[in-house]
């Protein structure tokens, strides 16, 4: 067992955990496991994520007097449960106000709170709709090292409670986080975490939240890195974690002796700005000195695509588990789209528990069934054949007097897939199985979809996905497989909604290649008609494409939750009114 008293050191752990909103005692039990492992690898410091007591984010919960109770109480059952640890973990503190709050504990005890001071009101955010911010900016002396604690947003502000906290003495900085996932958020994190200790030349532990929660997944991807910036440890992505590090504070004390900025009084005018610091000494020594050994640790990292295909499993396995579904059913169409959505379910929840529906109507070509039959085989999953020709032609015999004199158009189109979304609810409500939609984020922002036809299930897995990566993805769980899991045939064959004979996707919408990026410039980011034609696009592509996105606002309003991978998702992050007048493609004739 290596000695303690060589140097100032902390065994510091970072508990990376998979918390579920409201559930107490599933949080509770999953805080104590990961507090008896620290305790047995000899941690002075245990980490958890921000509002790990009660979930994050709980919402408009936050409004109930009952909620905050039972947050309250359970901190107090894993304070008493902590004798032997020094744990920092987020809870809702209450006061003259609800505070989002790290608990200091010590040994059992509650040794102090710190109030998150940045409270984000932005995208997916709204903390400012609850909470009061935080003005103290405390640092504790925790097993004879100056430690602090900030929460997630606290941590992206260059001159933020960090800083403050640092030039109070800190050594360590712990951040304490719920940061949703999108796809290159990693990488930007970690710089930032990286700038922040090098700036403040402190160690920064950075302890992030995994799992999912209604349409946001969190990564875990958590870190620590060293006084001069560099990473020395990294958590699971998309997995619970354990990660325990031992850090050499006696470097930080080094560095900061060749550094002069540690050597200057701060300016008053910058105190005063800080607000109030103050330093808690909670204990001067480790509980232990003699600490085991710690296991050797490796961590595989993903890259784009891969990990957006983790993202998507991990947000629609705890989507379905959480709200109390074992089985999810899919009507398989034998394009690419259903064929993904029914793979991320298959690495999801297991091949017993997804059930496809293939629904060939009159226009469906042969190889439609056939591919989809493939499909099921590779995948092992039940696969249940139900026609719709008698409901159709049912349908239009019923209407035949209402719509006498008219030409058949997309209604007729939309009956066909209004007709598979009864069944495919029907077979819900029967068995209790949870319904995946398969339309992507291109048909979704264009209003490609029919409301009450291909649009009706519980969770829409691939709704944040653009066609053009739904291709990178098929072909990116191939790779990983070996084998063509999913069929050649099917990623390789033209899109089509095969609803009326010889039926094309580019007969209604530009190429995929094409819209795709006009999507991201108009939807994510936000720009004109005008700058996205600047950047060389068709003119008629553009127009037509915003046109679509502007006209199906409603729809998507109507659209189940589905898991956010872009920076901009539909839904919390893209908030616009049905009812507008201001289009984009003709912004300059509004006069």
């Amino acid at each position: 067992m290596p000695s303690w008293v060589d140097g100032r050191r902390l065994r510091l752990g970072m508990a990376q955990i998979n918390t579920t909103v409201g559930d107490f005692a599933g949080n509770r039990r999953k805080i104590l496991k990961a507090s008896d492992e620290a305790r047995s690898l000899g941690v002075d410091l245990l980490t958890f994520p921000e509002l790990a007591i009660c979930g994050y984010p709980p919402e408009d919960l936050l409004f109930k007097p009952q909620f905050i109770t039972e947050n309250l109480r359970s901190l107090e059952k894993v304070a008493e449960a902590s004798k032997g640890l020094s744990i920092m973990i987020g809870f809702v503190d209450a006061r003259e106000d609800i505070y989002n709050a790290a608990a200091v504990i010590h040994d059992g005890k509650l040794a102090g709170v710190y109030h998150k001071i940045f409270l984000p009101n932005y995208g997916v955010f709204d903390e400012n709709r609850y909470f009061r911010a935080g003005s103290e900016y405390p640092v504790y002396v925790i097993a004879g090292v100056t430690v602090s604690v900030t929460i997630c947003e606290d941590i992206w502000y260059e001159s933020g409670p960090a800083t403050a906290q640092a030039y109070s003495g800190a050594e360590v900085i712990v951040n304490i986080s719920a940061s949703p996932y999108h796809f290159g958020k990693g990488s930007s994190r970690e710089r930032m975490i990286a700038t922040r200790a090098a700036d403040n030349v402190a160690i920064f532990a950075y302890n992030n939240l995994v799992g999912g929660q209604d349409e946001l997944v969190f990564d875990g991807n958590s870190v620590i890195a060293n006084e001069k910036g560099q990473l020395i440890a990294r958590g699971k992505q998309f997995e619970e974690d354990l990660i325990v590090t031992d850090l050499d504070v006696e470097s930080v004390f080094r560095a900061r002796l060749h550094d002069p900025r540690w050597r200057k009084r701060l300016p008053r005018s910058r105190e005063q700005e800080w607000g109030q610091t103050r330093k808690t000494i909670i204990s001067e020594a480790p509980f232990t000195t003699e600490k085991p050994l710690l296991p050797d640790r490796q961590v595989e990292s993903y890259s784009l695509p891969a990990e957006v295909y983790k993202a998507l499993v991990l947000g629609t396995h705890d989507y379905v588990r959480k709200n109390g579904f074992q089985k999810v059913l899919i009507g398989l169409s034998g394009g690419v789209d259903s064929a993904l959505v029914a793979t991320i379910a298959l690495d999801a929840l297991g091949k017993s528990n997804v059930i496809g529906v293939a629904m060939p109507s009159r226009y469906s070509s042969k190889g439609s069934l056939s591919d989809t039959e493939l499909l099921t085989a590779n995948l092992g999953i039940k696969l249940m054949t139900i026609p719709i020709e008698k409901v159709f032609q049912a349908y239009l015999d019923t209407l035949a007097e209402p719509f006498k004199g008219t030409q058949p158009n997309v209604t007729e189109e939309n009956i066909q897939a209004r007709i598979r979304g009864n069944l495919l609810m029907a077979l819900s409500n029967k068995f209790g199985w949870l319904v995946l939609t398969t339309g992507n984020k291109s048909e979704m922002a264009t209003g490609y979809t029919t409301l009450y036809g291909d649009m009706a299930g519980g969770f829409a897995v691939i709704k944040d996905v653009t066609k053009t990566m739904v291709y990178q993805l098929a072909r990116c769980r191939n790779s990983l497989a070996g084998s063509e899991l999913i069929p050649a045939v099917i990623i390789d064959k033209p899109p089509s909604a095969e609803l009326k004979p010889e039926q094309k996707d580019i007969d209604t919408l530009p190429p995929y290649e094409l819209l795709d990026p006009v999507l991201t410039a108009y939807v994510e980011e936000d720009k004109s008609v005008e700058q996205i034609i600047a950047m060389g696009i068709d003119e008629q592509v553009v127009k037509r494409a915003a046109r679509l996105v502007d006209g199906s606002e409603y729809k998507r309003r109507q659209a189940p939750p589905g898991v956010k991978i872009t920076p901009r998702a539909f839904g919390r992050d893209r908030r616009l009114p049905i009812t507008n007048r201001f289009k984009g493609d003709n912004a300059k004739n509004q006069e």
